[in-house]
């Protein structure tokens, strides 16, 4: 299983990104996707995730301004991310987890949102 993740960039303050994520190779029918992010100097934190058939989840520190979607018929999750802080800077990761418990990560994108 590969992950391919896109959409990473510098934003100011209160703008908005979108993040990408197509899985390929043999996934199970059920599955959960999710994006964790990872700031300097800390530990890699869950943003949100969403299962193949059934509710989201979300941090509290991006819950009403982050959004999490997936199309299951192409293995694609998305991230939409608006009014961005400063703290919400960190390399963002996408992850997939089979019906087996194993977890595939994608390479990593970089969000920066600075003035």
């Amino acid at each position: 299983v590969q992950l391919q993740a896109s959409g990473g960039g510098l934003v100011q303050p209160g703008g908005s990104l979108r993040l990408s994520c197509a899985a390929s190779g043999s996934i199970s029918r059920f599955n959960v996707m999710g994006w964790y992010r990872q700031a300097p100097g800390r530990e890699r934190e869950l943003v949100a995730s969403i299962p193949s058939g059934g509710s989201t989840n979300y941090a509290d520190s991006v819950k009403g301004r982050f959004t999490i979607s997936r199309d299951n018929a192409k293995n694609t999750v998305f991230l939409q991310m608006n009014s961005l802080k400063p703290e919400d800077t960190a390399v963002y990761y996408c992850m997939l987890r089979q019906a087996s418990g194993t977890r595939y990560w994608g390479q990593g994108t970089q969000v920066t949102v600075s003035s």
